[in-house]
């Protein structure tokens, strides 16, 4: 299958990039992940996110939001690997861009790409089983009043699950630590620990939450990923956006920066 065939045991890139709790993501070609990434390796979140969501065990067929799809890579990992039916969501990579990657994946027929704002989705409710975002939700999810917007979509006891970069602990003042402050940008403020998160949905009244941790040596992990991209990617701009990452990730050597599991159940 063109674009995202098997890698082979040759490959000394993708034997870089085989870690041993990712094994599902270990089969796609790495040069098709580089490709199409738009940040740290959406598989590898999305393959930590699934046993907590319950994805392994979900039927064939069960209907998914992925909420902020970007080129749809996880839209693709969704559909071949757990059965689901996708809805394939994002901003700023059209429909037609997306649908002809999944036609090349194979996945046409299981998953729809469509363009929507996260605060203007064109669904009804109890239109989804399960709401996926990985490393997009904490662009617009942290607005109080959101939550009960998106979980609206999900049936009575569905469940969201989000994968964000996250904090160690949270961040006191207005001031980044010292070593960070090169790199920091005020984007960055939306990065909260899974502490915070649990607290966030919590209050909300619209789930309960199920899961809410730390990625262990998750900082070590999106480094390796930074270096591949600034190595390997054709694109300029990706390549040095993944440079300055991958320069933040070494000053901080996890001592403050990695991704946080949140998983809610609507109640």
């Amino acid at each position: 299958m063109s674009g995202i065939t098997p890698r082979t045991p040759s490959d000394d890139l993708a034997s870089r990039l085989t870690l041993a709790r990712y094994p599902r993501s270990a089969a796609y070609d790495v040069r098709w992940t580089v490709d199409n990434q738009m940040g740290p390796h959406a598989l590898w979140l999305l393959e930590w996110l699934a046993p907590a969501l319950g994805l392994d065990t979900a039927p064939p067929g069960a209907r998914v939001l992925d909420l902020g799809c970007g080129r749809a890579m996880t839209s693709v990992f969704l559909a071949r690997e757990y059965g689901a039916q996708v809805t394939a969501a994002d901003l700023w990579i059209g429909p037609d861009d997306n649908a002809a990657r999944l036609a090349e994946a194979g996945v046409a027929d299981r998953v729809l790409p469509v363009s929507a704002e996260a605060h203007d989705l064109p669904f009804g409710e109890g239109s989804f089983d399960t709401v996926v975002s990985i490393d997009a939700y904490q662009y617009f999810g942290t607005d109080d009043l959101y939550l009960p917007t998106l979980t609206r979509l999900l049936k009575p006891g569905g469940r969201i699950g989000i994968v964000v970069p996250a904090l160690r602990e949270e961040i006191d003042g207005v001031e980044p630590p010292e070593h960070l402050k090169p790199f920091w940008e005020p984007g960055y403020w939306c990065f909260h620990t899974a502490g915070w998160w649990r607290r966030h949905w919590t209050r909300s009244g619209a789930v309960e939450v199920e899961t809410a941790d730390w990625l262990t040596d998750g900082w070590r992990e999106w480094l390796l990923w930074c270096e591949v991209v600034a190595e390997h990617s054709t694109d300029r701009w990706h390549v040095e956006a993944a440079g300055r990452c991958a320069g933040m990730l070494r000053a901080d050597r996890g001592r403050t920066l990695g991704f946080a599991r949140v998983v809610g159940r609507r109640l």
